[in-house]
C-alpha cells in the first residue's frame, strides 16, 4: 500500500511539472525565443545502479533494508520511518552513539502502525507508541549545535540503561515535525545555509559504492561490508571510487549535488555484527591511501575520505535497481 501511494504522489509531481512546463514551453515559443538561447543542453552519464537503500532510523542502530523510500530534504523515509530521526541521549541532553557504546550498532529500531519497537541481543522485544504527546521536549546537544526532541518514556530509558549495562541512565528522543532543524553549515561551511538535518553528523544523504569497501577489503585480513559505513545510498556496477567524481547526479526523478567527501572516524572501528570497536581497522588502513589533498587539511584534518555527503536538489521517490546518471551541462 505505501509503494502504491508513494509511486503515485511522484506521478501526481510529475503531471503537474509536465503541465507546467507545457505552458512554458508555449510562452517560449510565443516569445520567439529558441530552446539552445535560455537553457544549455544537459549531458547524462550512466554511471551505475542502485543496490541497497539503507535507513538508520535510530542513530548509531542498525540499518533497515528498504527496496524503495522517499528523497526528502532531510533524507530517505519509507512509512513512519526517516533516517536518523530517533536519538540516544544522556540525563543532561548530550547524543550518545557507537562511538561512546559501540553495542548500539545491534540495537534495532522499528516503527509501524503507530508502535514504535525496539530489539537488541538478549533483550525482550520493547513495544511504545510513535506520538506520545503528554511527553516532555528535551534540549540536546549534537555535536557543537541544539536541537530538540520528544521523550520516548521511562520504559525505553530503562530498555536502553539495562542494555548498555552503564552506570547512568540513558534516554530515548524522538524528532518531530514541528521542531527546529539543526543547519548543516553550523558545523561545516561548506554546506548551503538553508540546508536542514535532524539528527545526523552533516548532511542528508551519504553514498557509497560496493566497489570501493571490495577494494578496502582487499587491504585488509577481514572483509568489511557496507554496514559498517552507514550509508544511505549503495551504488553497484562502476569502479572503486568513481563516486568521488560525481558532482551532480540522478536517480529516477531525485536530483543530488555532491558537497564533500565523508570524513571518516572511529566509528569505523565498530564491528556492526559483534558490537565490539577494535579503534584501529579498517580506519588505519583507510589512512595509508585515503587522506585528502593537502590543500584541503583544513577541512577534513586527519580523516581519511571513504563516500561521498549529498544534498537533495530534487526531492522524489528512489528504488533499489534505478540507473544513477551523472549529468553536467
Amino acid at each position: 500500500m505505501y509503494f502504491k501511494e508513494v509511486l503515485m504522489n511522484a506521478f501526481t509531481e510529475n503531471k503537474k511539472a509536465l503541465l507546467l512546463a507545457g505552458g512554458a514551453g508555449l510562452t517560449v515559443v510565443g516569445l520567439g525565443l529558441g530552446y539552445k538561447y535560455f537553457l544549455k543542453p544537459e549531458k547524462v552519464v550512466r554511471v551505475g545502479v542502485v543496490s541497497q537503500l539503507l535507513i538508520h532510523p535510530l542513530k548509531s542502530g542498525k540499518a533497515v533494508s528498504v527496496a524503495l523510500a522517499e528523497c526528502q530534504q532531510i533524507g530517505l523515509k519509507y512509512g513512519e520511518l526517516q533516517d536518523r530521526h530517533w536519538l540516544v541521549i544522556t540525563e543532561d541532553g548530550h547524543f550518545v552513539t557507537g562511538r561512546q557504546e559501540p553495542r548500539l550498532v545491534l540495537v534495532s529500531l522499528t516503527s509501524e502502525g503507530g508502535q514504535t519497537c525496539l530489539n537488541g541481543p538478549d533483550m525482550e522485544e520493547l513495544r511504545f507508541p510513535l506520538l506520545q504527546p503528554d511527553n516532555p521536549v528535551i534540549d540536546c546537544r549534537v555535536f557543537s549545535t541544539d536541537i530538540q526532541g520528544r521523550d520516548c518514556g521511562d520504559e525505553a530509558s530503562s530498555w536502553l540503561t539495562r542494555y548498555l549495562g552503564a552506570d547512568k541512565t540513558y534516554r530515548l528522543v524522538h524528532f518531530e515535525p514541528h521542531m527546529t532543524h539543526r543547519r548543516s553549515a553550523d558545523s561545516e561551511p561548506l554546506f548551503p545555509r538553508n540546508e536542514k538535518i535532524v539528527y545526523p553528523d552533516l548532511g542528508p544523504v551519504m553514498l557509497l559504492s560496493e566497489a570501493s569497501v571490495k577494494d578496502l577489503s582487499s587491504r585488509l585480513e577481514k572483509e568489511v561490508t557496507v554496514a559498517r559505513f552507514r550509508p544511505s545510498i549503495v551504488v553497484s556496477d562502476c569502479d572503486a571510487f568513481d563516486e568521488d567524481s560525481w558532482e551532480d547526479i540522478q536517480i529516477g526523478n531525485v536530483r543530488l549535488h555532491r558537497v564533500m567527501a565523508c570524513g571518516r572516524c572511529i566509528s569505523t572501528t565498530v564491528d556492526p555484527e559483534t558490537g565490539v570497536i577494535s579503534r584501529k581497522q579498517p580506519l588505519d588502513t583507510l589512512k595509508s591511501y585515503r587522506m585528502c589533498d593537502p590543500s584541503q587539511k583544513n577541512i577534513y584534518k586527519s580523516s581519511p575520505l571513504f563516500g561521498q555527503m549529498y544534498i537533495v536538489s530534487k526531492t522524489g521517490v528512489l528504488q533499489v535497481g534505478d540507473v544513477v546518471y551523472k549529468t553536467s551541462h
